[in-house]
C-alpha cells in the first residue's frame, strides 16, 4: 500500500510538469497548448484527492503531506501560469499589466492561506482563485484589455467577500445540474482548444450560460448560509 501511496503523490506531482509544459507553450506563443496543459493539471487535481482518501495516503506516508504538494501545484497552475499567459499575450492594459498581475498573485496567496476558505456546505468562501478559468474566458471570449482589467479587479475584490462559490463536484445542492453544466463546459472547452481562440459561437454561448448558472448558484448558496 505504501507503493500505491507514493504513486498518488507522484500523480499529484505531475501537475508541476504540466505547469512547466504550459510555460514552454507560453514561450512559443502556443496559447491553446497552454490551456491544454492547464486542463490536464485541473483533471489531475480533481482525481488525486479521492484516490488518496480511498487508499489512505495520510496513514501510509504520514511524513509527507499531499495537501502541501497540492497547494504548491495549485498555485502554479491556477494562479502563476494564468497570470503569465495574460501578460505574455498582451491581454491586460500595458500600463497596468504588472499591477494587475501583482493583485492576482497577492490576493491568491490570501485565499490559499485562508483556513476558512471552505464552508460547511463544501463551497469556497470568497473567490476561489480559479485564474486558469478566468484567463481561459479572456481568450475564449476574446475580451478586450479594458474588459479583462475590469474582470480581474472584480475577481480580486470578490476574494475578500464571503460569498459561497459553488464547487463543481462537491457541493450537494443542485449537484446533478452542476455536474451536467460542468460536463457541457468541458466539451465546449475541449472543442475550443482544438479549434483555437476565440471559441466558436456555440461554445461561447455555453461558457456564458455556465458562468451565469455558476453565479446564480453561488448567490443562492450565499443567501442560504446567511
Amino acid at each position: 500500500m505504501k507503493l500505491a501511496a507514493v504513486a498518488v503523490h507522484l500523480l499529484t506531482g505531475l501537475g508541476a510538469v504540466c505547469a512547466l509544459l504550459a510555460v514552454e507553450a507560453i514561450l512559443s506563443g502556443g496559447w491553446p497548448r497552454v490551456f491544454w496543459w492547464l486542463g490536464v493539471a485541473f483533471l489531475i487535481d480533481g482525481i488525486d484527492g479521492p484516490i488518496a482518501r480511498a487508499i489512505g495516503v495520510k496513514e501510509q506516508l504520514p511524513r509527507f503531506s499531499g495537501e502541501t504538494i497540492d497547494l504548491m501545484i495549485d498555485y502554479l497552475t491556477y494562479v502563476f501560469v494564468p497570470v503569465l499567459v495574460l501578460l505574455a499575450a498582451g491581454r491586460m492594459p500595458e500600463a497596468l499589466g504588472y499591477p494587475l498581475a501583482a493583485l492576482i498573485l497577492l490576493s491568491s496567496l490570501f485565499h490559499f492561506s485562508d483556513e476558512g476558505s471552505k464552508a460547511a456546505d463544501l463551497a469556497f468562501v470568497g473567490f476561489p482563485a480559479i485564474w486558469n478559468v478566468v484567463a481561459f474566458y479572456v481568450f475564449a471570449l476574446d475580451l478586450g484589455v479594458a474588459a479583462t482589467a475590469m474582470l480581474i479587479v472584480v475577481c480580486v475584490l470578490a476574494t475578500f467577500v464571503p460569498l459561497h462559490w459553488v464547487h463543481p463536484v462537491r457541493v450537494q445542492p443542485l449537484r446533478p445540474i452542476t455536474l451536467g453544466m460542468t460536463a457541457l463546459w468541458s466539451v465546449a472547452a475541449l472543442a475550443t482548444i482544438a479549434s483555437g481562440f476565440p471559441a466558436p459561437a456555440w461554445a461561447q454561448a455555453v461558457f456564458v450560460l455556465v458562468a451565469i448558472y455558476g453565479l446564480g448558484v453561488t448567490t443562492w448558496l450565499s443567501c442560504r448560509a446567511s
